[in-house]
């Protein structure tokens, strides 16, 4: 299991192109599609797939999470993962996987191809913090406020630009706490709506930043998503229209990671 990305590699047809694995717990989808604009703005890559999975439903990985005190009580029926929500603690472990095909693709190449609507990767940013423990984090959410930081420096955005946050949020309450207070030091007290697909799917480790991309893309297409069934600060709807999202996500070890994106519009 040491590189999977070469499996999936050799499953697409690729011949002697780079594959690369990364794993940085919570936040490696994001680190791999930070690879992916690296490359792309280098110039050593024309098109990168990027994405990430993980399949943690076992009875080790189980228990591990039971053991740290942090696992939803509530049954499998009543919408147990539940961001925002406040205590209890409500993690839940899920599954899942989402790759992305990233291009670097230039103004006159989009005219040509006849002004289609394309989702862009706006910035992708990188935050991190020493703590004493290895599951901890800061109150006031350090490694989010720079990831976020560096995720809109790299878009050229202001906060104002901002009009959604997908929430990294696993419905641990010092967790979602630390992220919320990240995003008002940034954001400012009136944030915009924040989402979630957590409560739908559960928290999939490694896959989850990517499944977060995938629901913020869903939302920057459709401008709708499904109101969550219990009281939290998930937003319903949001008072306009969202043409940019912030998507966040953290891993154990102090590290966070945060994408801008967009549509560009036909």
């Amino acid at each position: 299991m040491g590189n999977v990305a070469s499996w999936v590699a050799f499953e697409a047809g690729s011949a002697g192109g780079a594959a690369l694995s990364h794993s940085s717990t919570c936040s490696s989808a994001f680190q791999a599609l930070g690879n992916a604009v690296a490359w792309l703005r280098a110039g050593m890559a024309e098109r990168f797939l990027a994405g990430g999975t993980e399949a943690p439903l076992t009875s080790f990985t189980l228990a591990q999470m039971r053991a740290i005190g942090i696992y939803s009580p509530f049954a499998a029926a009543d919408w147990p993962c539940r961001p925002g929500a406040g205590r209890p603690s409500t993690f839940v472990l899920g599954e899942g996987a989402a790759v992305f095909a990233l291009e670097k693709l230039s103004g006159a190449a989009w005219e040509a191809a006849g002004r289609p609507v394309l989702p862009v990767l706006e910035g992708v940013g990188f935050g991190f913090e020493a703590l004493g423990s290895k599951t901890g984090l800061s109150p006031e959410g350090q490694h989010f406020q720079q990831a976020i930081r560096h995720a809109l420096e790299q878009a050229r955005a202001l906060p104002a630009d901002i009009d959604a946050v997908v929430l990294h949020s696993p419905g641990t309450p010092a967790g979602d706490a630390a992220e919320r207070a990240a995003l008002r030091a940034i954001l400012g007290e009136n944030l915009p709506p924040l989402l979630s697909n957590k409560w739908l799917v559960g928290h999939t480790l490694g896959a989850s930043a990517a499944l977060s991309l995938d629901y913020a893309l869903h939302v920057l297409e459709t401008q709708q998503w499904p109101a969550a069934p219990f009281a939290s600060d998930l937003a319903a709807a949001s008072p306009k229209l969202i043409r940019r999202i912030l998507v966040n996500a953290a891993g154990f070890g102090g590290n966070a990671a945060s994408v801008v994106v967009s549509l560009l519009p036909g």
